[in-house]
């Protein structure tokens, strides 16, 4: 019921905060301008700084990257998720790139987040719940305390099984952009 409610939230161009495999996320569609600068505002983020998106699976992912032949995305490992930078594909608006060259993009292994990108059948964005340059939220009382009257849905979750924000890394280079 709770994945529902989430849709249908995003859906009417809201945002949640959501459990992701190691901290609290905030999202939205990543084709609503007004909700991803709603989010920004909220954050107190750069929109310079681009935005990821997580998806539960690489065909929500069509138009959103552009993966050169016989690149894909590696298969996610749960206790260790990877977000990796992408080239972006011709659905990715500029307020989702940020200035960067490429789009951060992760196939989440969290079920509840999982759930929630299944149920809207799209990528949806994936910042995590913290004020920029703050630590990200890691339980429910830091995120209502942060979050509870500036987003739409809490959607209930555990955070899991990471211990904390992903990896990043590109995905041509192989570089480590953001360590674990």
């Amino acid at each position: 019921m709770f994945v529902t409610r989430a849709a249908e939230i995003l859906l009417g161009g809201g945002i949640i905060a959501y459990p992701t495999e190691g901290v609290f996320g905030l999202g939205c569609l990543p084709d609503d301008i007004m909700a991803v600068a709603r989010l920004l505002h909220i954050k107190k983020r750069a929109a310079a700084k681009g935005l990821i998106l997580i998806a539960s699976s690489i065909d929500q992912l069509d138009g959103w990257v552009s993966l050169p032949d016989g690149q894909s995305i590696p298969s996610p490992d749960p206790a260790h998720p990877v977000t990796w930078v992408v080239p972006p594909g011709p659905r990715v608006p500029a307020f989702i790139q940020g200035e960067n060259i490429g789009l951060a993009v992760r196939l989440t292994t969290n079920p509840v987040a999982a759930a929630i990108c299944a149920a809207v059948a799209s990528p949806i964005v994936s910042t995590s719940a913290n004020l920029s340059g703050k630590p990200a939220a890691r339980n429910r009382f830091v995120l209502r305390r942060q979050f509870g009257a500036r987003v739409d849905y809490i959607v209930p979750g555990n955070c899991g099984p990471a211990s904390g924000a992903s990896e990043i890394r590109d995905l041509t280079t192989g570089k480590v952009l953001r360590p674990r």
